[in-house]
């Protein structure tokens, strides 16, 4: 009787790996992928990235964030 018996080694191998990537990229792949825009964006990420663009000032942003935090 052989070690693995062709059920654990082979190809049976690497349908195991395959399913085993795809299982980690259904759970672990951020889901805020680049290009997909079909979701909406919250006003205090674009004010993020605006002031990490350096489009607005740092009192700019400040000002616009307590603005955005008390409407909720």
């Amino acid at each position: 009787m052989h070690l693995f018996d062709g059920h654990y080694g082979g190809m049976h191998f690497i349908w195991w790996f395959v399913w085993l990537v795809l299982l980690i990229w259904i759970f672990f792949v951020p889901y805020d992928l680049p290009y997909t825009k079909n979701r909406k964006e919250d006003p205090l990420r674009i004010l993020k990235k605006r002031f990490a663009k350096g489009e607005i000032t740092k009192e700019e942003y400040e000002e616009a964030k307590k603005i955005l935090e008390s409407d909720n």
